[in-house]
């Protein structure tokens, strides 16, 4: 049985990845993304694909924006996997994303 701190980083690494599709799709390097999102250093990044750290809410737009996907739909796709219980309260156990 997976216990709540590898469901969490299992969710986290799953965001990352999803991160990571996106800027491939975009042709976008580390580096890149994390200029045009302004924290400057593809560290950042790298820890977020990996699932080390999370995007902060307060970037969610600028990330969505520099992905080329809609910030809400992005938005609830991070949600869902950086904090599930809020996600399910909103949106359900099935809510789309």
């Amino acid at each position: 049985m997976e216990n709540h701190t590898d469901e969490a980083a299992r969710l986290r690494r799953e965001a990352g990845a999803y991160i990571q599709r996106l800027r491939l799709d975009r042709n976008l390097t580390q580096l890149e993304l994390a200029i045009e999102v302004g924290v400057g250093y593809y560290t950042v990044v790298s820890q977020v694909e990996t699932g080390q750290a999370s995007v902060p809410s307060y970037q969610l737009k600028r990330w969505a924006q520099a992905l080329g996907v809609d910030r809400r739909l992005f938005a609830r796709k991070l949600l869902k996997c950086y904090n599930p219980y809020m996600s399910m309260e909103l949106f359900g156990k099935h809510g789309k994303t």
